[in-house]
């Protein structure tokens, strides 16, 4: 994707927090990389990457430098300066660089290596973190992790090659039959999950609906296709319109709450292209 004029006015007001946390790069003196969210370090890199710029812009390249800075020799990212690393804080900066052009680094390599180790049996992704207690549903995967684990893998050889992720694919069409609260964060999908979000921060509709339309597994999928068809039925005269948009962000054009969004608009037609090739 190229820079459109229309959003360099969100770039740049994305580009005034570049310090409000403390230190350069949207982040803390202490280099705490998640905090801020949405400004933060991943989510503002992640952002401006969508909106077009080139990943390896000096802003951009000195941005995914202090990530991977935060990378171990085990493949795992440590985005907080105190406190366990969880997998979510490791899926998250595994996404975001894949984003920005670096799923192809020799560490991002040994990091997917590392994801596909601790999958859970479930097929998805969990962190060992109680935040609500233990219960039933504490045993399973959290979906929002999953999916977002799922994102970066699609950058990968992984994609439709590797059994794990077709396994991790079928746990999230899973969700869409269960509906409950599950993991150890309790990733529901009721009623804010399917109104629609952009950008993707969240485990919602949309998000869901835009990464498993890259896995083979789904897109003849009857779950999956249900959850399209939910999606289809929110559009308005075939644009996506942001229905729940991250308050924080409410001085960006590109994700307006109540009007059409082109870029939400162009990944839905991304998804689209890619139910083209079911068969692939």
């Amino acid at each position: 994707m190229t820079i459109k004029k229309q959003y360099q006015s969100d770039i740049d007001k994305i580009m005034v927090k570049r310090y409000d946390n403390g230190d350069d790069y949207w982040t803390t003196p202490d280099r705490r990389l998640i905090k801020g969210s949405p400004f933060s370090t991943l989510n503002c890199a992640y952002m401006l990457s969508e909106l077009g710029m080139d990943g390896f812009e000096p802003v951009l390249k000195e941005t995914a430098d202090l990530i991977l800075s935060s990378w171990r020799e085990d493949g795992r990212f440590k985005l907080t300066p105190q406190g366990a690393i969880y997998p979510c804080h490791t899926i998250n900066a595994a996404r975001t660089l894949s984003h920005l052009g670096y799923s192809s680094d020799g560490r991002l390599k040994k990091t997917f290596e590392h994801l596909l180790e601790i999958q859970h049996s479930d097929g998805g992704w969990r962190c060992n973190k109680f935040s609500f207690g233990r219960g039933p549903e504490t045993e399973f995967s959290n979906p929002g992790p999953t999916l977002a684990a799922l994102d970066a893998f699609r950058f990968t050889h992984y994609l439709n090659s590797a059994e794990a992720l077709d396994r991790a694919v079928e746990f999230l069409l899973e969700h869409w039959e269960t509906r409950i609260p599950l993991g150890p964060c309790h990733y529901g999908i009721g009623t804010l999950f399917m109104q629609v979000t952009y950008p993707f921060f969240s485990y919602n509709l949309f998000f869901y609906v835009y990464v498993l339309s890259f896995y083979n597994r789904a897109k003849k999928d009857g779950r999956y296709l249900e959850a399209l068809g939910v999606l289809q039925s929110r559009l308005k005269s075939g644009s996506i319109v942001v229905e729940r948009p991250n308050q924080k962000l409410a001085g960006l054009t590109f994700c307006k709450k109540g009007e059409p969004s082109d870029l939400g608009t162009e990944r839905y037609h991304e998804i689209l292209k890619n139910l083209e090739h079911k068969y692939d």
